[in-house]
């Protein structure tokens, strides 16, 4: 059968998720913090050491199937804190952003997974629609395999396209996704994350209105202060949480004591967002 979203929820009904599947993106976080030709080896060991820190305050831990997989599924993670794997496959060039993305369909053992994830890459143009089947392909994977869906549209503008509105095609890409009914939806914040919390509470509750079932803000394109509130703000206009790499470690990235530094920084980062999905989210069975 396939587990409930309580897998990977906080006992409150709300989520508070680590995400730590970047690849080629981890690499170069490593050459802009001054550590040039990081290792496989390198980007392996400073995903266990968020799995070991973070893990036992998140809810849920995501992580890709190249770096690590193996040995945070062999006990790493605590009870209570279900694993999540990446199975997006990703056009990049190193030192710059997705391109593009499609979906790994390799059948492996999903012993100890809860749920799978899929990125994809949401623009107004000619495979539009193919996008649409791709995320229809991914969450009949995911129940045939007896595991959740978790799907992740990030919207990026068609080259030369006129008028770019991010936040409306956000709600455009919610609008034609969500009605799919992946087990969860993860959205990006609203205004990315710039304004009051009035503003992005009711730009929340805007997003909230086109998405069919429970979903979650993800941290890309926010700056790192400013994601407590956003989060916050999201949970108040009607979010069940976050899923969030970068706004918890990024700047832990090629410092030489990892796991101090996690400890110090991204540790008490996690405890106050926790405490926020806790008191403000909307528990993902009422949403």
């Amino acid at each position: 059968m396939t587990p409930t979203l309580d897998t990977i929820a906080r006992p409150s009904g709300g989520f508070a998720m680590v995400a730590m599947d970047q690849r080629e993106s981890l690499r170069t976080m490593f050459a802009d913090a001054g550590v040039s030709g990081a290792t496989d080896d390198d980007m392996t060991a400073f995903k266990l050491a968020v799995a070991r820190t973070l893990g036992p305050l998140a809810s849920g831990f995501l992580i890709d199937r190249t770096f690590g997989f193996d040995r945070v599924r062999a006990g790493m993670l605590p009870d209570g804190c279900g694993l999540i794997v990446a199975v997006d496959l990703l056009t990049q060039e190193p030192g710059q952003p997705v391109e593009e993305t499609d979906l790994d369909e390799t059948e492996f053992d999903l012993t100890g997974v809860q749920a799978l994830k899929l990125l994809l890459l949401w623009r107004r143009d000619a495979r539009r629609e193919e996008r649409v089947d791709l995320a229809r392909r991914f969450i009949a994977l995911a129940a045939e395999r007896g595991v959740l869906s978790v799907l992740e549209p990030v919207v990026r503008p068609t080259p030369g396209e006129d008028g770019w509105d991010e936040d409306r095609a956000i709600l455009e890409a919610a609008r034609e996704l969500s009605p799919l009914r992946p087990s969860l939806y993860k959205a990006q914040v609203p205004r990315r994350g710039k304004g009051t919390v009035t503003e992005l509470r009711r730009a929340s509750e805007t997003l909230n209105s086109a998405i069919s079932g429970p979903w979650v803000v993800l941290s890309q394109g926010v700056d790192r202060d400013d994601f407590l509130t956003a989060v916050r703000a999201a949970c108040q206009g009607g979010a069940s949480g976050f899923l969030a790499g970068r706004a918890l470690w990024s700047d832990v990235v090629g410092r030489p004591d990892v796991e101090r530094a996690l400890t110090d920084l991204a540790v008490p980062r996690l405890g106050r967002l926790v405490d926020v999905v806790d008191r403000e989210a909307t528990p993902w069975r009422k949403a």
